[in-house]
């Protein structure tokens, strides 16, 4: 089979990984005409289903969230955190926060989902209570990655999931052939990203192709702290 430089995985496979991913919520369909319409990034649908299933799977209390945009990936997050869970999304766009607290209402999740408006690289460093989550979702923006990742570590608990979306970016990480030169920082920096996510001494890493690329990182623990 020849290689797509235009697909990171072939088209005829991502159109029937899509037909088969059917939203069915109305709320959610609602927010993505609204991100189509207005060119807001959302999660692509089977990375929002991925995402859906990975929280199901974990069941978390405590998620932090970068990159709130209009509330849709928080939302879907929300319906699998265990009984009583907490949700601390940043977003430093004030309209993007505005429409996400509408969404959010609208779902009956004001009390479980917190916008905090900031900058998450120089946010991230005054959040106190290392190992504090249990999963943190990483989708703001692409360039700022590499410098969360350290206190993306510190803030994760032992046995947690980092989830990094948009890491294959359009397939111009992994391909020069595939190169925008316009966009030749973001993907220095991820390529920095990803590197250091695969030799991180304390993450274990699988690069996924699913929709624009995603990163799944679980913070190991030792054989020690396992079993005692």
């Amino acid at each position: 089979m020849d290689y797509d430089l235009n697909a990171i995985v072939t088209p005829y496979v991502t159109s029937y990984i899509r037909k088969k991913t059917v939203q069915k919520d109305e709320l959610l369909l609602d927010i993505e005409r609204y991100a189509a319409e207005n060119s807001v990034p959302v999660a692509e649908p089977e990375t929002a289903r991925l995402l859906s299933v990975l929280t199901k799977l974990v069941r978390p209390k405590k998620i932090l969230e970068v990159g709130c945009a209009v509330g849709y990936s928080s939302i879907i997050m929300a319906r699998g955190l265990a009984e009583g869970g907490k949700i601390l999304t940043l977003e430093y766009d004030t309209e993007m926060i505005k429409k996400a607290s509408e969404n959010i209402k609208r779902a009956g999740l004001e009390d479980t989902i917190h916008i905090a408006e900031a900058d998450a690289k120089d946010y991230l460093w005054y959040i106190e209570g290392d190992e504090s989550f249990d999963m943190i979702f990483l989708d703001g923006p692409k360039a700022h990655y590499i410098y969360m990742l350290d206190d993306c570590v510190r803030l994760l608990r032992k046995g947690g999931l980092l989830i990094s979306d948009n890491v294959l970016f359009k397939g111009m990480t992994a391909d020069d052939g595939h190169f925008v030169r316009r966009k030749v920082t973001i993907i220095n920096r991820l390529r920095e990203y990803i590197t250091a996510l695969m030799e991180h001494p304390q993450l274990e890493t699988s690069i996924l192709s699913q929709g624009d690329g995603v990163t799944l990182s679980v913070k190991t623990v030792s054989d020690e702290e396992r079993f005692g």
